[in-house]
């Protein structure tokens, strides 16, 4: 088996006043193509910060943290950024979706910042999440649900190598939360992405593959 993501004797610290915040100290993890793995642990832990190097959107301080090939602490930062639009999709608790784009459009964006278009690519993602129907409404016309199936297949469209996801289901209502789960499951079995989530929901932790739990920026189990 291929791994995908590895991290190997990361540390990573941040600045809060005068306090140091060790966010994770000599953090290890690899994972191959096509496994889910939930990062699980109280707020604070260091479930954030892993899923950021992973994502390409921050840099070790120690340790070696390669994704997809590409060594995060020592690319250059149009390295980084050709690793995020082609080989990393992220789901954010948030949605963080553009406001003035379509379902369809925001779906669309990583293509379009890639200089890439893939109108068949949209439309299956689109019918596969369910919003056939709701494909040129805006974000503010959307459902919670509905927003974060948008960010799901926004993740997605082009068939990332890794997904991050942060708290996926924290927003969601119970059967909105399932649906996503299953929808995350379902697309990785099927396309062999590998899912890295941070998360509290049992019914994450219940479908993923491994489970690794953190405190204090360490894996203890």
């Amino acid at each position: 088996m291929t791994k995908v993501v590895e991290l190997v004797g990361v540390s990573r610290s941040f600045h809060r006043g005068d306090e140091v915040v060790h966010a994770l100290a000599d953090f290890s993890l690899a994972l191959e193509r096509g496994e889910m793995a939930a990062l699980v642990g109280p707020s604070g832990c260091g479930k954030t910060t892993a899923l950021n190097l992973v994502a390409a959107v921050d840099r070790p301080d120690a340790g070696t943290v390669r994704v997809a090939g590409v060594d995060v602490g020592v690319a250059t930062e149009t390295e980084l950024v050709r690793l995020r639009r082609r080989a990393v999709g992220m789901v954010f608790q948030a949605f963080h979706l553009v406001p003035h784009l379509t379902v369809e459009e925001n779906i669309a964006l990583p293509l379009a910042l890639d200089g890439r278009r893939d109108p068949e690519r949209i439309d299956e993602l689109v019918e596969r999440v369910g919003l056939g129907h709701r494909r040129r409404h805006y974000p503010s016309e959307l459902s919670g649900g509905e927003q974060q199936r948008t960010a799901v297949a926004r993740a997605l469209v082009h068939r990332p190598q890794v997904v991050v996801a942060d708290e996926p289901t924290g927003n969601l209502d119970s059967r909105t939360g399932a649906a996503v789960v299953a929808l995350l499951a379902e697309l990785r079995r099927e396309q062999g992405t590998t899912l890295l989530l941070a998360t509290h929901d049992s019914r994450v932790a219940a479908v993923a593959d491994r489970l690794i739990e953190l405190a204090d920026g360490r894996s203890v189990a």
